[in-house]
Order: structure tokens, then sequence, then C-alpha cells
């Protein structure tokens, strides 16, 4: 969460000369040594936001064929205006994206700027504003505060490119209480109702509605513990065993008690009215430092035929705990880059409990334009690679017999002092970014942990590197590491390490992307 500083102080252009706070004195965000350059920081195969800002994705939805992604958007961002848009880009496989410019304006209304909620389309008219409308419930506050946060509608009649207000009037008025915001809806085909989970500080409220312009509140989940619930999501997911799971998601800030900053989600039952998970501690889709506001959503195939085996999911790759900080502000003249778009599966594991497994979109493998393949190497040690990059993929098997930990290095210096490690340690998992130029100045979140068992004496990891982030997949993405990370664009190195043993690194490939 956002602490002290108000939401929309934070969405005001505050990233002048970001890169020079950043790096050292005399220093251009290129490289070392390289005074007055300054060097593109845009990433190759994530999505950016064209320019300004922008922070929390939308729940992209299927129109006419292909996803339609709305994102909260500031045009204002570098001359200190605040407030938020809904931007919209559109895909037809979740890899490359095509700006179509606003969709729902900011201060269109005596009720200011657009913050988070979700789009659904109303197939069966039943708001009134045509069969196929895409209806848009999304918060807004028209003082900035937490006591008047509301849920307002906005509707499309021309498959969700423009949208036009459904009056100034709440459709569902705040009731006195801070922090009530973040619709997220979802129809009830069997009940012929429409749900809407909404985020209550510390409670995700549920809400039935038969027109999405009226809603009565039916119950509430509490969860204490990990901050300001935001951006809540249900869902259901049918297992490869057939289980079928409701699962509720949230946007949360644990870091206070030890946990990440991410997305935290329950397996569970659903009855249409109260959702009741499995155990009372959440899991977390994600256990780096850079993965907020995420939201999923529904796999379609090129028909439209819906997966229910399956989900797809993307996160904003940046921290409130210090939004405003990175080169790309500087050189591209932007802030905001999402996640790589993840495939999310329910899985069971041996202890019986279900759990979310994540890997990269398949469409990603449509887009590699050169493939390294280095076999199986032994490691005692570093071993420096002979390979150079700054956008790739790194993929291998670590093996050992007696180990302690093991791993690679990504964006390494050429002197070897600058880098960022990724593997496994004892009994964790991690991604530690402390050795390369990163957002973090007070040194408390540089690595990231997450739980391995490392007596099967194996691991299988696949490492996303691109120009400001890494995203680290563990074995079959039972675990996902995602950090913001601003190496020099002259670290482009490559290692393998391993700590008191030796390592084999079986089938160690190297893809690299064009878009």
């Amino acid at each position: 969460m956002m602490g002290v500083i108000s939401r929309r102080t934070l969405f005001a252009g505050s990233a002048a000369g970001a890169a020079a706070v950043l790096l050292p004195a005399g220093r251009a965000a290129a490289e070392p040594g390289s005074a007055g350059s300054c060097a593109s920081y845009r990433a190759e195969y994530h999505f950016t936001v064209p320019d300004q800002w922008k922070n929390d994705p939308q729940r992209p939805v299927w129109i006419d064929g292909e996803y339609h992604y709305y994102y909260l958007y500031n045009a204002d961002y570098t001359t200190g205006v605040v407030g938020t848009a809904w931007r919209l880009a559109t895909s037809s496989d979740l890899v490359t994206f095509t700006d179509r410019g606003v969709a729902v304006p900011k201060n269109t209304t005596p009720n200011g700027d657009v913050w988070s909620g979700c789009a659904v389309v109303d197939t069966d008219d039943t708001a009134g504003f045509g069969a196929g409308a895409v209806v848009v419930l999304a918060t807004m506050s028209p003082h900035d505060g937490d006591a008047d946060q509301a849920q307002y509608l906005y509707y499309s009649t021309d498959g969700g490119r423009a949208f036009t207000h459904h009056g100034t009037e709440p459709v569902l008025p705040n009731p006195g209480v801070r922090d009530f915001r973040d619709p997220k809806v979802i129809r009830d085909e069997e009940r012929g109702r429409w749900v809407m989970t909404l985020a209550e500080n510390n409670k995700v409220g549920f809400y039935h509605s038969a027109d999405l312009k009226s809603w009565t509140y039916v119950s509430g989940f509490v969860k204490d513990g990990i901050g300001v619930l935001e951006c809540p999501d249900l869902f259901r997911l049918t297992a490869s065993d057939g289980t079928v799971k409701w699962l509720l998601g949230v946007s949360a800030n644990g870091k206070g008690s030890g946990l990440p900053n991410t997305y935290a989600y329950w397996t569970g039952s659903f009855d249409g009215t109260a959702f009741t998970a499995d155990a009372a501690e959440p899991q977390w889709l994600d256990h780096g430092w850079d993965w907020y506001g995420a939201v999923t959503f529904e796999k379609r195939g090129p028909d439209g035929r819906l997966d229910e085996g399956a989900r797809y999911a993307i996160g904003w790759l940046n921290n409130w705990d210090y939004a405003g900080i990175t080169p790309t502000i500087d050189c591209d003249g932007f802030n905001g880059t999402d996640s790589v778009v993840r495939e999310v599966t329910l899985k069971r594991a041996s202890s019986g409990a279900y759990y979310l497994a994540s890997q990269p979109v398949g469409a990603l493998d449509s887009y590699v334009s050169r493939t390294v393949r280095l076999g199986d190497l032994s490691v005692t040690g570093t071993r420096v690679l002979d390979y150079t990059g700054i956008a790739y993929e790194v993929t291998c098997e670590i093996r050992w017999d007696q180990l302690l930990g093991a791993g690679v290095q990504v964006r390494r210096s050429p002197d070897g002092g600058r880098h960022v490690d990724a593997g496994v340690y004892g009994d964790y998992a991690f991604l530690n970014r402390r050795g390369t130029v990163n957002p973090d100045s007070t040194g408390r979140w540089q690595e990231s942990r997450s739980p391995f068992d490392r007596s099967p004496g194996r691991v299988r990891l696949r490492i996303l590197v691109d120009r400001t982030s890494v995203e680290m997949f563990v074995d079959d993405g039972r675990y996902v590491h995602s950090s913001e990370v601003f190496p020099y664009l002259i670290d482009t190195g490559l290692a393998l390490f391993s700590i008191e043993g030796t390592a084999v690194f079986e089938n160690v490939v190297i893809r690299e992307f064009t878009l």
C-alpha cells in the first residue's frame, strides 16, 4: 500500500531526473562514464505504456476476437497534473498489443478521474444499453478521500472503444467507510445475476445485481495482517484431476508480516453469495517485490471458446513504495511496465492442497528470433558463459548430489561486480537484485524468497530478463519472483554459479525475442 502518501499524489509527475537519483553522480543511465548520453530502457517484449504513466491493469475482456486490455493512465504525469483515465490496447495473442488511446476519459464529470474497476460484456442487455454493450464499473473519488470512494458506471456501444458516463451519481454509494473501491464483476449464469467483489479495507465485500446499476450487499470475507486489500478477484478453475475450485485473490502488502507485497489468493468454494476458504492463510501468486494490482482473466481460443482449466494473469511491474523511480522517464518519457502475461493453472500438491502454477503465455514462443543451446554444463563456483544480452529467456534444470545453493547470474557487468542472482539456497528459492541498480533505496527489499525442497536434488528454472525486469519461474511455476531492476546497459553478461558443491546445469537454452 501507499502509506501516508495519497494515491492522487503518486499519480502526479515526480520522476524528473529519476535516473540521476538512481545512478552515481556524473553517470548517465546508459552506462558508467557516459555522462550526457541516454539510451533506451524500454522493454523489448513486455507491455509498456506509450508515454507518461500507467499503473493498475484492468481485467482484459474478449470482444470480437481479441482481448481488450484497459489500464490506468495519466497523460499529464510529467507536468504534475494528477488523475487517471482508462487507456485501451488490444491483442489477439497477449504478446503484441495495439494502442487504441483513451477509452474512459478522466474529469468528464464532477467526480474527477477514474480508478480501478472492471469491464464486462452485457450479452443479454441486463443494463438496458443494448445487447453486447460493454459496461465499466469503476471507483471514483470526487474529493480524493478515503470516505467518498464510490462505484460509477460507464458504457460503450461500439465494442469497448469509447465510453459514456451513466450520469454523475454512483451506482454503489459509499456507506461511510474508508477504502471502498476496485469493483470486480462476474456473471452468475446459474442464478441469473451479477456478482461484485469490492475492496473494503481488510474485507472483500460481495454484492448482487440484476442490472449492473443497483447493488445489494450480501456477505464479506475478512483478512487481517496483510495490509489494505485491493483489486479483488473471484473466479473458478478446473484442476487437471477434474476438481473444481473457486479462487479469491487480492493485491495486498504483506511486508510488515514478512510476506510478499503482490497477489494473495485462497482456494475454496463459492455458493453465489459467500466465499469459504480452504485455509485461513493465503498463498501468493508471486513472491517478488514488483507484481502489484494484478488481474486474472479468461483464456479463450481463437473461436472464443472458454478454457475452464486455465486462466491468464498480468501484473504491474512496480511497487507503491517507489512507484516514481525509474530511468525510463528520463530516457523514454514513460513510467509503466507490465509483467509478461502468464497462463495460470490449478494443481494439487503432494499434501493434497491446491495451488496456482504459472508459465509465460505460450504465444511468446512465436516471437523467438534466436536460440542458443549450450547443453549440459558442470559448475563448481562461478562459470561465465560465452553469451551477452539485455533481453532474453534462459532455461535449465540444475541437478546435484550435495550442494548448498546454485543458480544464474543475469545482467552481469564486465568485471563481475554487478549482477542479479536467481536460484536456490538451502530451503528457499530466491531472486536477489542487491548487486545491481534498483529502485529500493532502503536496502530492505533486495532479495525475495519462496519455499524450496532441495531433497530431490534438482530444480528447473525459467528466467525472463528484460531491460528493467527479471521474472523467475521455479519448477512448474509453483513459485514465481518478479522484480524491477535497472542495470547499466553495458551489463550484458551471463554466468552460472554453485555454492559449496558441484552442480550440473542440464539443457541450458537461451532464447531471444523480436516483436
